[in-house]
């Protein structure tokens, strides 16, 4: 189970640096309203500018934590809980903007391989 476990936390980390590293100033068919950048997505949604950077570095912290978590299991919980709580703010951005439910997935995804995490 464990072996399951570390890898779901890979998965998380990689699908959060890829959206928040590498794609962060693309255009994605997941972007809340007609966004094409996450500055521009978190403007969608009414946050202040400085959200992008906070929300960002702590999807990333919490990221890089479940990486670590391989080695260090005490840190698996914690960043498994920040991600499940952040995504869970995601989806309630989607769906404050009345987004289709299907740009929520990503992160209903990550919100749900989280809390398996969580109850493993």
């Amino acid at each position: 189970m464990q072996l399951v476990i570390n890898i779901i936390q890979v998965i998380i980390a990689l699908g959060i640096f890829n959206v928040w590293l590498l794609r962060r100033d693309k255009s994605t068919n997941w972007r809340g309203g007609n966004a094409t950048t996450m500055k521009e997505e978190f403007a969608v949604y009414g946050l202040p500018g400085w959200s992008v950077n906070v929300i960002g570095g702590l999807k990333l912290l919490f990221a890089a934590l479940l990486i670590a978590g391989i080695w260090y299991p005490g840190l698996t919980q914690p960043a498994a809980a920040g991600v499940a709580i952040l995504m869970l703010g995601a989806i309630a951005m989607h769906i404050k903007v009345k987004d289709p439910l299907q740009k929520s997935l990503p992160a209903f995804t990550m919100m749900a391989l989280s809390l398996v995490i969580l109850l493993a």
